[in-house]
């Protein structure tokens, strides 16, 4: 069993290197860490921290992240989000762009992928013919080394593509090991590029995004974590640019500098 230090030194940790808040959350860490240090030989979760902390491969860090980080997510989820994208974001994309055609989206909690590979959907389909003229890459991003290894094969179960549209599951997926199976088609893995990212870190692009989504990650943060997150990602939104939260989070209307468009749209002010 985790004693209440280790279990504090562990949450500490998380929430100084990766925002993420584990304050309440002792028979999480204990239920997803006690078996493995038992199997792996250790000690006790101070001696796994001890070692950590000496660790220059990083690898005892990843393990950690990828065992107290919730990936939940599912084709489709918040549809309305992905209406409003198709139907509002990309026409006013499409003509502030129209000279160099380099559409800028960020996915900033990419989970096992369905999130950006869904935005990539609907980009192939706004676009349709006239998408090989446009830069419509996206961006995903991830905490955990191991559910971007799942997004980068992208490979799903039937059960996982139920709720696609017909013609999406046509287009974008081909099946393999009989049919119970899907795998992502390379025409659409290449419009993803997948990557590891801790957002506490300084943003790192070169220029500023058109769309950001950052879904259903800052329930994890407490209220400055959050608040000093969407300040920085505010100033990595191009003026006009939108922001895209879970539907059941929230933002303090007094403290952020984004307009709201719907409880979970929001857009920085044009100049």
């Amino acid at each position: 069993m985790i004693t209440d230090n280790e279990f504090r030194r562990v949450a500490v940790y998380m929430k100084d290197n990766y925002g993420i808040d584990l304050s309440q959350k002792k028979v999480i860490i204990n239920g997803r860490l006690e078996n493995y240090l038992r199997k792996s030989g250790w000690a006790s979760l101070d001696a796994y921290m001890d070692a950590l902390k000496t660790d220059r491969s990083g690898q005892l860090d990843k393990m950690l992240v990828n065992f107290l980080t919730t990936n939940h997510t599912y084709f489709m989820r918040e549809f309305e989000h992905f209406e409003y994208f198709r139907k509002t974001v990309l026409p006013w994309l499409r003509s502030k762009e129209e000279r160099k055609k380099d559409l800028r989206i960020w996915c900033g909690a990419a989970s096992t992928g369905e999130e950006p590979y869904m935005i990539a959907m609907v980009l192939a389909d706004f676009f349709g013919m006239e998408r090989s003229k446009w830069d419509t890459r996206v961006l995903a991003t991830d905490i955990s080394t191991k559910v971007l290894k799942q997004a980068m094969a992208g490979v799903y179960s039937e059960e996982q593509l139920k709720n696609l549209p017909p013609n999406w599951k046509k287009n974008f997926f081909k099946p393999v090991a009989g049919g119970s199976q899907y795998l992502v088609s390379d025409e659409l893995k290449r419009q993803v590029l997948f990557r590891q990212f801790n957002l506490m870190s300084p943003f790192p692009f070169r220029k500023k995004m058109h769309t950001v989504f950052l879904r259903n990650v800052m329930i994890y943060f407490d209220e400055p974590t959050k608040n000093q997150l969407l300040q920085k990602v505010y100033n990595c939104i191009e003026p006009g640019g939108y922001l895209f939260i879970g539907t059941t989070e929230t933002l303090d209307r007094n403290s952020t500098p984004f307009q709201i468009i719907q409880p979970s749209i929001f857009r920085k002010k044009e100049n």
